[in-house]
């Protein structure tokens, strides 16, 4: 006897809310969240889980909705965006954080990616590049637009001090003033003013005490 044949119902292509990327978004601009959320909403994909207008408030509902993927505002009250993502990190939540920022100097992206950032995106990114990011974090990847990982890479490129501008690094770290540089160093002062400007140039910074501290955190000088 042939066994009967039923026919095959069609597969529902509705996907289930437990299977989309769960998103919390967290700004302190509410027009910001607004356009952000209403990006997300149409995603079949996607779901938004919670909205957080400040970090202390975004820290609460990461562990209290466990979304997959918090696109996260760098500069908040309360917490900064590091500050939430290094907690995040501590609690060992599973949540992956997206940067989405205004900011994009060298500086930021590091710490960003250093504290545990899974992508780093600025505000004028288009939609469709945001949702690229979303899915390419959720799936276990990293996202970096070129235009951030090339400051990134600059960033981690440490510059070539002479021997004479660390000398100077060294004068100006002690607090002496050109006068007191050229002095110490048996130079002129227009040299010593060369050497710094060479300094902030090299360090990317904007004054010789910014110099200073620049060279500090990029282990390109010491000071006891």
């Amino acid at each position: 006897m042939s066994p009967v044949c039923q026919p095959m119902k069609p597969k529902s292509t509705r996907m289930s809310p437990r299977a989309r990327i769960r998103i919390l978004v967290a700004d302190d601009h509410p027009v910001v969240r607004e356009g952000i959320i209403a990006s997300l909403k149409p995603q079949r994909d996607m779901t938004v889980v919670a909205e957080a207008k400040d970090g202390l408030e975004a820290i609460t509902l990461i562990k209290e909705h466990l979304p997959d993927i918090v696109l996260l505002d760098l500069r908040m009250p309360l917490l900064d965006g590091l500050e939430v993502v290094a907690e995040v990190k501590t609690l060992k939540l599973a949540a992956k954080v997206i940067i989405l920022t205004v900011f994009e100097s060298e500086h930021d992206i590091h710490r960003a990616v250093k504290a545990g950032a899974r992508g780093y995106l600025l505000k004028d990114t288009s939609p469709e590049e945001i949702l690229e990011a979303i899915r390419r974090v959720s799936a276990g990847a990293t996202y970096l637009p070129a235009r951030i990982a090339q400051k990134l890479a600059e960033g981690t490129r440490k510059p070539e001090l002479s021997p004479r501008e660390l000398e100077v690094l060294l004068a100006v770290a002690a607090g002496k003033n050109d006068r007191d540089t050229a002095a110490q160093l048996s130079i002129t002062e227009s040299t010593v003013k060369t050497h710094v400007r060479s300094l902030v140039e090299k360090l990317g910074v904007a004054s010789r005490t910014a110099a200073v501290m620049e060279a500090v955190r990029r282990g390109l000088a010491k000071f006891k």
